[in-house]
Parts: structure tokens; sequence; C-alpha cells
């Protein structure tokens, strides 16, 4: 029975374990904190820190298999790992790219990946000297993670908002819609894709707020956006799960904006939504079976819970049992004890072949689910 490995314990390390429990493996989980959404689900918890070289390494040596869950793990640690034999989805090399977004918008150019146009700044005495550039979205190189780390810069009144530290400043684009779509890829270089995703933000907190599945998109335009995803990840020459991001501009351009290198949150509604789900699929390529199938059973919603603004403290749910009585709805809280706000405390998936029933049952969830302190 293989040893496998999560560097991190949260919700997609969550998610992760629930899908393993159906196959033959033995999980750890490395997390500073005992109570996270994954600690009580993994056979061997273990406390750490994943940005510790130390920590990151004595995890590691004795397992088959390692995957991350969030991007920022100590990548001296996991490119020894590598060295002494421990398969590492997704490769270091392809994790040092994305988890800079300099490097990782520097690839795009490099590689011939449509992107918007970008200038590197230092520090904000760099930035101050880009007032022709804006408007333009100011994005710190390291660290920054679910809207943190991310500002609008729209004129030069704004630059104050901006990062006194390296940081990637990308031309403003004019969007219709944004969408995102994930990628399997094997130890074989074998891929499999999901059908692309349109995603709804939250402007305030600049998260997803619902998803729908598939994405409603023109033959030709879907054909661009899988075959510019697809080049995203072969270069990249690792296998793993990767989410590509990518804006549809007012003329039908396409232009790639992130990529993750793991299970993502424009991926969850798969789990009731497709035949393999993305979590199903990390294990498959982990564990060396073949890719799965990622058809949809249904189309598919789903609505990210957020904490209420102004409650921080013990999380109580809100309007469950009132939306739980609503078909093929499924529900999803991560068991995170505490909620403050905008904190992502669990999610909420719904089938439908009607896309009218998906965004009208999206919007009263988001109406009647709220979370709360107890």
């Amino acid at each position: 029975m293989k040893k496998a490995g999560i560097l991190g314990g949260g919700q997609l390390g969550r998610m992760l374990l629930q899908a393993a429990i159906n196959y033959p493996v033995e999980t750890f989980v490395l997390e500073n904190d005992l109570h996270c959404p994954a600690a009580h689900l993994c056979h061997h918890f273990v406390k750490g820190d994943i940005t510790s070289f130390e920590d990151v390494y004595n995890f590691g040596k004795d397992l088959d298999v390692l995957t991350i869950e969030i991007e920022n793990v100590n990548q001296e640690a996991i490119e020894l790992l590598e060295k002494d034999g421990v398969k590492i989805y997704p490769s270091p090399a392809a994790l040092k790219i994305i988890k800079n977004k300099i490097l990782q918008k520097q690839f795009y150019k490099d590689n011939q990946v449509p992107t918007s146009p970008f200038i590197i700044t230092q520090n904000i005495q760099e930035l101050e000297q880009q007032i022709n550039f804006l408007p333009a979205v100011h994005k710190v190189g390291t660290g920054g993670y679910d809207g943190r780390g991310v500002q609008v810069i729209q004129n030069k009144d704004d630059i104050v908002k901006g990062f006194d530290i390296p940081a990637v400043l990308e031309k403003s684009v004019d969007i219709k819609k944004e969408i995102a779509i994930i990628i399997a890829v094997d130890d074989k270089d074998k891929t499999a894709i999901y059908p692309a995703v349109d995603m709804v933000f939250n402007q305030q907190l600049n998260t997803l707020d619902y998803q729908i599945s598939p994405a409603e998109l023109p033959e030709k335009i879907l054909w661009k956006a899988e075959a510019i995803a697809l080049k995203v990840v072969k270069e990249l020459k690792s296998p793993g799960i990767f989410a590509v991001e990518l804006f549809i501009d007012l003329d039908d351009n396409v232009w790639v904006n992130e990529t993750a290198p793991r299970v993502h949150n424009s991926g969850h509604h798969t789990i009731e939504g497709n035949y393999c789900s993305q979590f199903d699929m990390l294990w498959r390529i982990m564990l060396g079976y073949p890719l799965g199938n990622t058809a949809p059973i249904l189309p598919a919603a789903i609505v990210n819970l957020l904490g209420a603004k102004g409650y921080t403290g013990i999380a109580t749910y809100q309007g469950l049992e009132e939306i739980m009585q609503v078909e093929n709805i499924f529900v999803h809280i991560y068991s995170k004890k505490e909620t403050k706000p905008g904190r992502k405390m669990g999610h909420i998936t719904i089938l439908s072949k009607e896309k009218q029933e998906l965004i009208h049952q999206a919007n009263k969830i988001k109406q009647t689910v709220k979370v709360i302190v107890e």
C-alpha cells in the first residue's frame, strides 16, 4: 500500500481525503493546526509548518508520493525529496514557476501563451513610474491567496494601495466573462480535460461567488480556450491537476489569467456533477491508475459559503434546512470551527438540466444560507 502525504490540511486536503477512502492508500497530513479541516480524516496527522525545510523534509522522506493543497510550501525541501525518489505532484519545477506570480507571467510570455501585458515592479517607487500603464492590477509575487495580495490600481490616486515588495502589474482587460478549465496529466503525459466552467466573482472580496458548469461559450471560443489551457499544462511538463483561469475579452480573445497547480475551487462541483471528480482524479494520477472520465453527469453550479460580514467567532449555519428541501442540493461544510468575514466555510452544489434553474437556486442559496456566530 502506497504512503501518500498532503502538505496542508485545509478544505482541499479534506476533500482529497474523502476521495482517498476508496483507494488502497495510507494517508498523511502535515499542518500546524491540530483542528484543521483535514486533521481527523487522515491515517496519520503530523503537526508542523509546511514552510519549514526541516518539517517538510522529515514529513516526506518516508513517503511514496506527496502533493500540496496550497502553493507556499518549502521549495528546497520538496526539491530534495524529489531527488531522493519521492514522487511529487505537481513537480517542484512546475510549482516554482506557478507559486511566484512574476515567474508565472514570464513563463506565459516565454511560451507564447496569450496573457495580459505586464510590468514587474520591485517597490512602490517603481509602481509610481507606471502611471501611463494604468488601469492595471497589482499582484504580489509570492504569498497572495484567495484575493489577498491583489489590488486594482485605476489611477495615480490608487497607487498608495500598491505593494512595496516585488510584484507584477497587469494591464486591465475589458472582459465579458471569466472561465476555468481543469486539466489532469498523468505520469505518461496523457491528459483529460474537464468541461470549462463560468466563474462569477464577488467583486468586493475578489473570491469566487458562484460558478456554473459547463460554461456557455461559442464552440470556436471553447476550442481556443481548451487549446490555450492545454498549452500551459504541456509546457509545465508535470503530472498532476491544473486549473487554468482564463478571461474572454469583448473581442472574443482568450487570455490566461492564472494557473493553480492543484485541485481548485472551480472544480468542487465535480464531486457530484462529473463521473470522476477532480479529487478522485488526483488519486488516480498519484497511485498510477488510468485517468478517469471527466464527462458531466448533469450541469452543475456551486455557491461558496463565506463567513458573513460582521461575524467573528464559533460558526453556525443559518438556512441549511430550508435549502436542503430543494432536490439535487449537496452541502459541503469544511469543519472550520471559527468564522470570520469572507472566510471560506463550505460550498453547496446544485445539479439541474436547466441553466436558469441553476442560476435561480444559486441566488436563493446566497440569500438563504448565512454563516454567522452562535
